[in-house]
């Protein structure tokens, strides 16, 4: 096992990698309110030689706003990463500070910065943060669910089995959980999470610090009936409640537990029920949707 320390604090004025080589700031920026921009960003961004982003165009708004002019300003994003990367590495090696920073909020956070990390640590470059404003914890902390521990998921796959898997070691989870959508997906990912966790209580937060934020609270069906009457804007944060220490205990007695999911349904069938109400128990017992079932039996066959 290889251990790495890295303790020294740095300036972005001081070169702290080996040989005199420069460092990586991971610099948050405003989820929205530009009030939001912290004083050491500020100067991380100032003082740096390079800043990457995800998207230049909208940095290039808030450097403007805070009248901050870059020597060189690279585009770093999922599409470009493989050369990009190695190219922003190269140039710290040289001594130059990079600054990372993402659309908003938190650079590595659901987006290819983490990446870049893991290469930067790769060759003994420290990485410093600069901390700030962070949509997932600062719906969290207004949602009045539990904080004592979370799961930040980030955004869901686009496919359906990949979903699955996703959510379904998520179900026996009993601190709160965490997610990002937007807001032509946000329907369609509540009712992902009503099959998967059932009717749980949820709190959407979305357009977080700007002026039309708003946190709407109740189940995931009351939820899900308001935004079919009130089209979705923004983008979400969507905070999910665990399963509860009685849910829990529950399902780990439950009496389908040691059975396969054709037992499940033969179970049923063995006392006179049809084969689709079968499925549609065994679906309910689980967790699970009817389809989920359907399929995992038609796989069997």
């Amino acid at each position: 096992m290889t251990i790495s320390c890295q303790s020294s604090f740095q300036n972005s004025k001081d070169g702290g990698g080996p040989e005199g080589s420069g460092s990586l700031y991971l610099v948050a920026t405003p989820i929205g309110n530009l009030e939001d921009m912290t004083y050491r960003a500020v100067r991380t961004l100032q003082e740096c030689d390079i800043i990457a982003a995800e998207d230049t165009r909208n940095t290039r708004k808030l450097l403007s706003h805070f009248e901050i002019s870059p020597s060189m300003l690279f585009s770093y994003h999922e599409h470009n990463k493989a050369a990009s990367g190695p190219e922003l590495i190269r140039y710290i090696i040289e001594g130059k500070n990079l600054a990372l920073v993402s659309d908003a909020g938190l650079p590595a956070i659901s987006d290819p910065g983490s990446d870049l990390v893991a290469l930067a640590i790769s060759h003994g470059i420290p990485v410093i943060p600069v901390p700030g404003a962070n949509a997932a914890l600062s719906a969290l902390i207004a949602s009045g669910l539990p904080t004592t521990t979370f799961t930040f998921a980030g955004f869901l796959p686009r496919e359906r089995k990949d979903i699955r898997a996703v959510l379904a070691p998520l179900r026996s989870a009993q601190g709160t959980l965490l997610f990002y959508e937007s807001p032509h997906r946000v329907l369609k990912t509540l009712e992902h999470l009503q099959e998967a966790f059932g009717n749980r209580r949820v709190v959407l937060a979305r357009e977080l610090t700007k002026r039309y934020e708003e946190f709407l609270r109740g189940t995931i069906e009351e939820c899900s009936a308001w935004l079919d009457e009130h089209p979705p804007l923004g983008e979400y944060v969507i905070v999910v409640e665990g399963e509860s220490k009685e849910e829990a205990a529950a399902a780990e007695s439950a009496w389908w537990r040691e059975l396969s999911i054709e037992e499940h349904v033969a179970h049923y069938e063995a006392n006179d029920i049809p084969r689709k109400e079968a499925m549609k128990k065994a679906a309910s017992d689980r967790g699970v949707a009817k389809r989920d079932i359907y399929n995992a039996l038609l796989e069997r066959e």
